[in-house]
């Protein structure tokens, strides 16, 4: 997907932000890392004892550092569209930092895996809750079990017009398209309220 198929004008501003958010141990911080042009911004910390019967750390046992705060980054799509990026901390003990990182946020990324659908549950409320446009990648684990995106939409119980695909969090293409899919959503969705807002006025 190559950017200049995007009509920037249509956003309300050129500095977008976003959010990614996601249950515990997706890919968030990675996924921010492999996709910013600039040193990734990154509050993480040691796993230590003190997580024990406090994080689920099922289907991740591996797992060494959490984010405690957030995760920033930055990428530019074109000269007039850059979009940074924030990531949001996936334990719901931190849950209640999300909506202070939402606030000014165009549009979110919902970053799932397969091996965890249920911990998606919380972010895709969140954004619908509050009415934030978003998009769903599927982060492809090493061994993680492979499902068609229609299954994963209907376990997910996406409403249709959301976007869905399979990334790999690893890999800044991966990311960048994730984004992009992001952004011609947003593109589209102003599109099809202009007509609406044109006519009451």
């Amino acid at each position: 997907m190559e950017s200049n198929v995007f009509d920037t004008a249509r956003l309300p501003n050129s500095a977008v932000k976003i959010l990614v958010a996601g249950g515990f141990g997706v890919g968030k911080t990675t996924l921010v890392s492999a996709v910013s042009e600039i040193a990734p911004l990154h509050t993480e910390e040691l796993i230590s004892e003190l997580s024990v019967g406090v994080d689920d750390l099922s289907g991740i046992e591996g797992k060494a550092t959490t984010t405690v705060g957030l995760d920033f980054g930055r990428i530019t799509i074109n000269d007039s569209l850059i979009l940074y990026v924030f990531g949001t901390p996936g334990q719901e003990r931190f849950w209640f930092m999300w909506d202070e990182l939402a606030q000014g946020a165009l549009g979110g990324i919902v970053l799932a895996d397969t091996r965890r659908l249920e911990s998606s549950f919380a972010a895709i409320d969140f954004f619908e809750t509050r009415g934030i446009p978003f998009v769903v990648g599927v982060n492809c684990f090493d061994y993680a079990p492979r499902y068609q995106l229609s299954a994963i939409r209907a376990a997910l119980d996406l409403d249709d017009p959301v976007p869905t695909l399979l990334c790999d969090a690893r890999n800044r293409e991966s990311c960048k398209n994730v984004l992009l899919a992001l952004v011609d959503y947003l593109i589209k969705r102003a599109e099809a309220s202009a007509p609406l807002l044109d006519a009451r006025r």
